[in-house]
Parts: structure tokens; C-alpha cells; sequence
């Protein structure tokens, strides 16, 4: 499984002391973004320049812990299979000492000539 370490950005603390609860979906995109070029070779933004549109088109999380600050977390991400074959999950978890903080599932699709299809370096990590 795919995973980056990220400690808590100060600023990302709300009055609580604890992580503001839209910061969470940011570790996780940095971390798809991260695991699309360093595990599957797709850079978004090369592909983006040969027409290719990669984007979420819906996600669920769920808050079990919260962060704070100091903490140094491990944001997961791993391909499963959608219902819909030109779409794909991807199933992501923030961690703390192997203690899961939040979890979510990010809906994806890449998109060329305004149809969605999914790359080939997907569609063989998926098989």
C-alpha cells in the first residue's frame, strides 16, 4: 500500500487546538497526487497537458480521531474497483501511530474529449 508521512501544519490548527476538518481531504489529495506519479508514473499535470482531465467526482470521510498539533500522520492510498467500469476508488486512511485518524473513499475519473475512460497504468494495478 502506498503511503507519505506528513506532520501537522501548525496552521492548519483550529481554535480547538486540534486540525480544521478540511484540511484532512488536502493530506489525502496530496497524497493520490503523490501516489499517481510515483506508483503509476501519471503526472496530472503532463497529462492534463495532452488533454487528459483527471478529477473526483465524489468522496466520503469519516472522522474517527483528530489531529493535533505535533502529530505526524500517514496518509494511505490504494486503487479498488468502482461499480461503474470507467471510474475508480481510491480507498485512503490518515494514520497516527498505526491508529486510524480518518478514513474516506475518493471517486475518480479521467476525462479526454469530455469522456471519462481510465488509463491503462490504472486498469493494470486495478487487474
Amino acid at each position: 500500500m502506498f503511503a507519505k508521512n506528513f506532520v501537522v501544519d501548525p496552521r492548519h490548527i483550529d481554535f480547538q487546538g486540534v486540525v480544521d476538518g478540511l484540511y484532512y481531504p488536502f493530506y489525502m489529495e496530496w497524497t493520490r497526487h503523490a501516489f499517481l506519479k510515483e506508483a503509476l508514473g501519471i503526472s496530472i499535470e503532463e497529462a492534463f497537458t495532452q488533454g487528459q482531465v483527471f478529477i473526483v467526482l465524489e468522496y466520503s470521510l469519516r472522522f474517527r480521531k483528530s489531529l493535533r498539533k505535533g502529530d505526524t500522520m500517514q496518509v494511505t492510498c490504494e486503487l479498488k474497483k468502482h461499480d461503474k467500469r470507467n471510474r475508480v476508488n481510491f480507498v485512503q486512511q490518515i494514520k497516527v501511530e498505526d491508529v486510524v485518524y480518518a478514513e474516506a473513499v475518493f471517486v475518480g475519473a479521467c476525462f479526454i474529449n469530455n469522456r471519462p475512460f481510465v488509463p491503462d497504468s490504472i486498469a493494470s494495478a486495478l487487474a
